[in-house]
C-alpha cells in the first residue's frame, strides 16, 4: 500500500506536462522539416492542431493549461488540494488559497495554562496513507497516542472498566460481550481492506465524478448499503449483540461524532477504526500539516472571506475567442476584491453558518446545499475530577483517564478524558495525583452547576464550539462533487464520513478530476472494475 502510494506521488510529474507544449513543438518540427511556404505551413499547423486538440468538440479553450486555480478553505482538504493540484498541473499555474480564519480549519489548538492542546481533529490512524505521506514529505515529527484506562458510564454506573492487566481486560470483555469484540475487529478490518483500494486507484491517477461513485468503486453495493442504514442496523444484520452495540459501539460513536448508533454504517465503521491501537498525531499540532502543505504547494494564501462566485465570459487575447471564467469576490481587510479563475475547488462546508457563498448567474443555478452540520462543544478544564459523581464512593479506587458514555437523557457530556499538550507529549498519569487537563465533549456548553458536579475544584477553562461534522441521518444524500463544469466541492465526501484522511482522499480525487476533465481524459474518470484491472499490473 505505502509503496504504491509513494510511487504514485513520484510519478505524478510526468503526467503534468501540458499537452499544448508537446503538440506545438511537434507541429513546429513538422513545418521546419517540410519547408513548405508560410501559408501552407500555417494550414498544416491548423490541421495538426485540429486533429490533436479536437477543435470540433467546441471546447478547445480547455486544451491550454489553466492559468489560475482557486481553492476556498485552508483546512486539510484545501491545503492538500493545493498540493495535489501543483503535482498535476505543474509549476506555472497560479494557485490561490482563500482562508478567512487560521490555516488548519478544523485542525486547531487551544492554549491552557501556557501549553497548546489539540482542539479539533486529534488522532490519525496508522493506515491513513496520505497523512503518513504528508508528515514524511514535510519532515514533521509524530507522537504515538496516549495510554490510559477507559470506562463506559451509563449515567448511573460504569458498565465496563479497563484495568491495567491485559489478560483481565480480555476476560472481562469475553464475559460481558462474548466474541463480539473480536468479531468487531474483523468486521472493521474487512471494511478497511476494501477502503484501502483508493490508494492504488489514486496512485494510477484514476478519479471519480461523485462521492457515491468513489465509494462504489471501493466496496460495491455493500458500501452504498452501509450509507443507507444505521450502524445499529448494519451490526445487527452482522449478528452483533444489542448489549455490545448499546454499550461499546454507542460510546465510541458519541466520542468521535457526538451522535449515537443512528449514524450511517460507513461513518460508524470509520469511527470504530478510530478506536484502534497505533493511533498517532503530529508533534506541535496536526494543523502543522496544513501550513506545510500550503508551503510545499507554492500556493498563495489570500486572507479574506469569499462572498460570491460568478461565471463570466471573457475575450481570450488577440485570437478573438472567448473563455468562461469564475470570478471570485472576497472581502479583504478594507475592500471587496475580485479575481478570475479557470478552475475553482471549494474546500469548506457550503453551510450558511460556515461559508455563506452566493453563486451568481449560473445557468442552471447551483443547487442550494442545506445538509446540516452537528454542533460539538469542546471544553478544556484544568482541575480535580469528582469521582463520586461517577459512582465512586472511595475516590482512591478511581484510575480512569477516559470516560465514554451511553445514551441517557440525563447525561450532559458525550465523553471526557485527560490530555497531553501537543509538544512534549507524555503518557497520561493517574488522574488522582493532582489536577489534570481534561477534554470534555458535549452537545451544549457546560453550565457552572454541571462543572461543579464534574470537578471537586478547577481553575482554567477553555471552550471551543464547532460545527464539527455532518449531522448523520441515513439514508445519506451526497452533495454533488461537480458543482459546475470546472467547479468542485471537496467536502461532498464528508457525508460518507468526516475525517482528516477522508478530506485528503477527496482533495486528491478532486485534483485528478479537475485535471482529467480539463484535458478530456475521459478514460481516467469513473472506470469500472478497477480492482480487477489493477490486479494484473505490477
Amino acid at each position: 500500500g505505502g509503496g504504491a502510494q509513494d510511487r504514485g506521488a513520484a510519478g505524478l510529474s510526468f503526467a503534468s506536462v501540458p499537452r499544448s507544449v508537446s503538440l506545438s513543438s511537434a507541429a513546429a518540427a513538422a513545418s521546419s522539416t517540410m519547408r513548405v511556404p508560410f501559408a501552407g505551413s500555417a494550414r498544416l499547423l491548423l490541421l495538426l492542431a485540429s486533429m490533436c486538440r479536437g477543435l470540433s468538440s467546441g471546447s478547445q479553450e480547455l486544451r491550454y493549461p489553466p492559468e489560475r486555480i482557486a481553492v476556498i478553505g485552508a483546512g486539510i482538504g484545501g491545503t492538500s488540494a493545493a498540493y495535489f493540484l501543483r503535482q498535476k498541473f505543474g509549476k506555472d499555474v497560479v494557485i490561490d488559497v482563500f482562508e478567512r480564519g487560521a490555516v488548519g480549519g478544523r485542525l486547531a489548538t487551544v492554549d491552557v495554562e501556557g501549553k497548546d492542546y489539540e482542539a479539533g481533529g486529534s488522532v490519525i490512524h496508522p493506515l491513513n496513507l496520505h497523512m503518513k505521506h504528508f508528515v514524511k514529505e514535510l519532515g514533521l515529527p509524530v507522537s504515538k497516542g496516549q495510554g490510559g484506562l477507559m470506562g463506559i458510564y451509563n449515567g448511573d454506573e460504569f458498565v465496563f472498566e479497563e484495568s491495567g492487566w491485559y489478560i483481565w481486560n480480555f476476560v472481562k470483555l469475553l464475559w460481558r460481550y462474548g466474541l463480539s469484540p473480536l468479531r468487531m475487529y474483523m468486521w472493521v478490518e474487512e471494511v478497511l481492506d476494501k477502503f484501502m483500494r483508493i490508494y492504488r486507484y489514486q496512485a494510477h491517477d484514476y478519479a471519480f465524478s461523485s462521492s457515491e461513485g468513489l465509494l462504489h468503486a471501493l466496496g460495491g453495493a455493500e458500501f452504498l448499503q452501509m450509507l443507507n442504514q444505521t450502524i445499529d442496523e448494519s451490526l445487527q444484520k452482522s449478528g452483533f449483540s444489542q448489549k455490545f452495540i448499546n454499550e461499546m459501539v454507542t460510546s465510541v460513536m458519541r466520542v468521535n461524532y457526538g451522535q449515537g448508533t443512528s449514524i450511517n454504517g460507513f461513518v460508524g465503521a470509520v469511527s470504530l477504526a478510530g478506536a484502534d491501537s497505533g493511533l498517532w498525531s503530529v508533534e506541535g499540532g496536526n494543523k502543522l500539516v496544513c501550513t506545510g502543505l500550503l508551503y510545499a504547494s507554492k500556493a498563495q494564501l489570500i486572507p479574506g472571506t469569499v462572498i460570491s462566485i460568478e461565471e463570466k465570459t471573457r475575450q481570450r487575447g488577440r485570437s478573438g475567442g472567448t473563455v468562461k471564467l469564475y470570478e471570485v469576490t472576497y472581502n479583504s481587510t478594507s475592500e471587496l476584491v475580485r479575481h478570475a479563475y479557470d478552475i475553482v475547488l471549494i474546500a469548506t462546508p457550503l453551510n450558511r453558518k460556515i461559508a455563506n457563498i452566493t453563486f451568481l448567474n449560473f445557468k442552471p443555478p447551483i443547487p442550494e446545499i442545506s445538509n446540516p452540520y452537528h454542533q460539538t462543544v469542546t471544553t478544556f478544564v484544568h482541575g480535580h475530577i469528582n469521582a463520586s459523581f461517577f459512582g465512586y464512593q472511595d475516590s482512591s479506587y478511581f484510575h480512569l483517564n477516559g470516560i465514554f458514555t451511553m445514551e441517557n437523557p440525563k447525561l450532559f457530556i458525550n465523553s471526557m478524558g485527560t490530555v497531553s499538550p501537543v509538544k512534549d507529549r507524555k503518557d497520561v498519569s493517574n488522574p488522582l495525583l493532582g489536577p489534570q487537563v481534561w477534554k470534555i465533549f458535549s452537545s451544549q456548553p457546560l453550565t457552572k452547576e454541571q462543572m461543579n458536579l464534574l470537578f471537586l475544584s478547577y481553575d482554567t477553562t477553555r471552550v471551543k464550539t464547532w460545527l464539527a461534522y455532518p449531522h448523520y441521518s441515513p439514508p445519506e444524500k451526497f452533495p454533488p462533487l461537480i458543482l459546475h463544469s470546472r467547479m468542485y466541492y471537496i467536502n461532498s465526501i464528508e457525508w460518507a464520513a468526516s475525517a482528516m484522511e477522508m478530506s485528503a482522499i477527496s482533495a486528491k480525487n478532486a485534483a485528478l478530476l479537475a485535471y482529467h476533465r480539463w484535458y478530456e481524459n475521459t478514460d481516467m474518470i469513473d472506470q469500472e472494475d478497477l480492482h480487477e484491472r489493477l490486479k494484473t499490473e505490477l
